[in-house]
């Protein structure tokens, strides 16, 4: 299988390795981020996907190219199709999650809080009677705190942001009206395509000049959730989960066999990694309308990689 499990590039400066992204900082300004195949869990890496970074980088690249009106984001070029090069940003403290859905299972998800019997969260307040994964009046922001080194990302409301100083009044009115505007753009091409857009995260950032542009990722299977449409009335009826793009099949397996946080792991059979980049790959069909066409060109994607970006190694 051709995948790509690092992406060190010593003609490249200013090296960082994150769990999935690795990036370079040019003299330029710019910052070249590759998306590796790596699949993160369990706070470290557990096996490598095929085209999962293919896949999140160009699902990204639609949603970008399909916001662009709306605020400005980090691209500057798309040298190969796990790679983007885009502006360097320094990233604003806040983790901005749009809600449309009572929905998630996360710590910090409205859904998971309110089953502990929290009504007022964000800053919001819920009325009683909500079902599992019932639509939202109208979309909520829910921002939480952005955990660097390991922390944990914890709820803030608009006035925990300011009394923390965080982020400025017009810096907050600025983020909520981008994210507002972003999650209705998606939530209406998702429909169009039998998805629904149930919540996602954004990350901003501002430029040298202060202005605040959208970074990271947007819509892709990895920072949002979707619901296949024509699943959903008949699961709201009867409790359970709409379907979706179910790419935990790998976390659910190494659970099952170990304490993932203090064992070693299995081995993970080949099928099973198979059958996860398989989703990732009609995940990518579905949202974009596209055949998604993996690019073989290089005896390795790394190879490929390392002569797509070429013209970057003297800058």
């Amino acid at each position: 299988m051709r995948v790509l499990e690092e992406a060190f590039i010593a003609e490249l400066p200013q090296y960082y390795r994150g769990k999935v992204r690795e990036n370079y900082d040019l003299p330029s300004g710019e910052r070249i981020i590759i998306a590796t195949d790596r699949l993160s869990a369990f706070d470290r890496i557990i096996t490598c996907i095929p085209d999962k970074g293919h896949v999140l980088t160009q699902t990204a690249r639609y949603w970008f190219e399909a916001t662009k009106d709306i605020c400005p984001n980090h691209v500057i070029a798309y040298p190969d199709p796990n790679v983007v090069v885009g502006k360097r940003l320094d990233i604003l403290p806040v983790e901005i999650v749009v809600r449309g859905y009572l929905a998630g299972t996360t710590g910090t998800s409205l859904l998971t809080l309110y089953k502990k019997g929290e009504r007022s969260m964000y800053g919001l307040s819920l009325p009683d009677g909500l079902k599992d994964n019932q639509a939202l009046p109208e979309p909520v922001i829910t921002p939480t705190s952005k955990a660097f080194d390991g922390g944990h990302d914890e709820p803030l409301s608009p006035e925990d942001i300011m009394d923390q100083g965080l982020l400025t009044v017009e810096q907050w009115q600025t983020l909520s009206a981008y994210a507002l505007a972003l999650f209705a753009r998606g939530q209406e091409m998702a429909e169009k395509r039998g998805l629904i857009l149930v919540d996602t995260k954004y990350e901003f950032g501002t430029d040298a000049d202060g202005t605040i542009i959208l970074a990271d990722e947007i819509h892709t299977p990895d920072s949002s959730r979707y619901w296949i449409a024509d699943s959903y009335e008949e699961a709201l009826r009867t409790g359970s989960r709409p379907k979706s793009f179910d790419k935990d099949f790998v976390r659910a397996w190494v659970v099952e066999r170990c304490d993932p946080y203090k064992d070693e792991l299995p081995p993970i059979p080949s099928e099973l990694i198979e059958e996860t980049a398989a989703v990732y790959r009609h995940a990518f069909e579905m949202i974009t309308g596209t055949n998604f066409v993996p690019d073989t060109s290089g005896e390795t994607v790394l190879q490929r990689i390392r002569t797509n970006l070429e013209p970057y190694f003297t800058k």
